[in-house]
């Protein structure tokens, strides 16, 4: 099963894929991740993406690409793959098209998950983290005993730089600019299927499942 996860920030994409993960026993490919084991390993598409980035640069599209195909030809993904928020924009798409083929793969399906902006908004800006032990809550929807205070050590909980309104709301704004289209593009090649990341995160997850059974039964 080879899959995309598309959402906004807050949309739910990592819970999901972590549950997806578990159900077909195939790995979640983030290309954060991925973008900082390969400069770690000092493989061939990881010594580019170093150069650009020791010289304050954005690490190219081909270079990302590059990664990823490097990253699907390991043994861990020969049963299938989920890619989350990857890719960004069309012409990632195109490349990641492009170098699927290269390998003889195909993607399976794209899941959109689709959720309200503010409540996005109210999901990332209640986070927050124990300055100690780094454990997370929510002040709505997992708060701690006591509030502000970690129920594990004591610490501090704090809110991070980027779970501040003003960011999010600039993240969302950037996402729907750059990321958005890829929707249009995925429903386009027949891919596509929307689900409402609104729903409790076992309901999105059955819905993913469903749409995931009829495509394999297509197969």
């Amino acid at each position: 099963m080879n899959l995309i996860l598309l959402g906004p920030p807050g949309a739910g994409k990592g819970t999901q894929a972590k549950m997806l993960m578990d159900r077909y026993g195939i790995p979640q490919i983030s290309t954060g991740d991925i973008l900082r084991a390969a400069v770690k390993d000092g493989t061939p598409m990881g010594l580019k993406a170093k150069s650009y980035m020791d010289a304050g640069a954005l690490v190219p599209d081909e270079v990302v690409v590059g990664i990823v195909r490097e990253r699907l030809q390991q043994d861990d993904c020969k049963d299938g793959f989920i890619l989350d928020g990857f890719p960004r924009t069309v012409p990632q798409a195109d490349a990641l098209a492009e170098a699927l083929s290269s390998l003889g793969r195909l993607l399976d399906a794209v899941v959109s998950l689709a959720v309200d902006v503010e409540v996005l908004v109210e999901r990332l800006t209640g986070r927050r983290t124990c300055r100690d032990c780094g454990r997370g809550y929510h002040v709505k929807f997992a708060p701690p005993k006591v509030s502000g205070v970690c129920d594990a050590c004591g610490g501090e909980l704090l809110q991070r730089d980027d779970d501040r309104e003003e960011t999010i709301r600039r993240r969302l704004n950037v996402y729907d600019e750059q990321t958005s289209p890829l929707i249009a593009y995925y429903r386009q090649a027949g891919l596509l299927t929307e689900v409402d990341g609104m729903l409790s995160m076992d309901a999105v997850q059955e819905a993913i499942l469903a749409h995931l059974g009829k495509e394999q039964a297509r197969r």
